[in-house]
């Protein structure tokens, strides 16, 4: 993994430059993907990661055709920030509580990803307005493999589960979601701070690789007065 961090930096270095100097235009895409691979010999995991890093930079934005786009308010979330520093960014201020943060065994949720390993980390938090009361319940589940086995024990990347999965070269490429309203539970209704049967968005979304593998299983509670969600297909990067 050592060397794949490097190369993907050595990418995202060398197109910052280019962009910093005018190479590519405002308001042009970047070359492709097959493109940057070419010319870089690397592999689509890796550019993937340097386009992500520049994305952080804010020197590109990229449009993923995987999943859905969530809004505050109307306003779109970057979630390469993380939700709560992408809504500080935009004014609102919440505080996220973690409720959990350990590894588990879970062989139902193995078997109904396809998975032969059933240990998971699982990291459940809830987001919260400086009153108290709870807008999102997020229950996410990664598999503990590779260089994330340990992440229950070593933690997050500042803060940010999609920046931890970026930095170990867990990219998602698509999704397959499901999309519902439903009645809270009495349990999850407590730790929003929120009244039992009040309806919620339920989102459940499986997040995969570009070799089918997963990244990520995450169902997420959302409150409907303040979140919306916006499918969004195709992919590319501009500037």
């Amino acid at each position: 993994m050592p060397g794949q961090v490097h190369k993907h930096h050595h990418v995202a270095r060398v197109l910052a430059d280019e962009i910093r100097a005018g190479v590519h235009t405002g308001g042009s895409k970047l070359p492709g993907e097959h493109a940057l691979r070419e010319r870089f010999g690397v592999s689509r995991t890796t550019v993937r990661q340097a386009l992500g890093v520049l994305g952080e930079q804010g020197l590109i934005e990229t449009h993923a055709g995987i999943g859905s786009i969530v809004t505050f308010d109307g306003t779109p979330l970057d979630q390469r920030l993380g939700w709560t520093k992408a809504l500080a960014a935009q004014g609102t201020e919440l505080t996220t509580r973690v409720l959990r943060f350990e590894r588990i065994r879970d062989a139902a949720l193995a078997a109904e990803l396809g998975l032969e390993e059933d240990e998971f980390t699982a990291l459940d938090r809830v987001r919260q307005l400086p009153d108290g009361q709870g807008v999102s319940l997020e229950f996410s589940r990664v598999p503990a493999v590779g260089p994330l086995a340990d992440l229950a024990e070593r933690g997050l990347d500042g803060g940010s589960l999609s920046r931890t999965l970026t930095a170990a070269g867990r990219v998602p490429d698509s999704a397959d979601a499901h999309i519902a309203v439903a009645g809270l539970e009495p349990v999850d209704s407590a730790a929003l701070h929120r009244s039992p049967g009040e309806p919620f968005l339920r989102v459940a979304q499986v997040f995969r690789d570009a070799e089918g593998g997963v990244v990520e299983q995450v169902t997420s509670l959302l409150d409907p007065a303040r979140f919306q969600l916006h499918v969004r297909t195709g992919r590319g990067g501009h500037l």
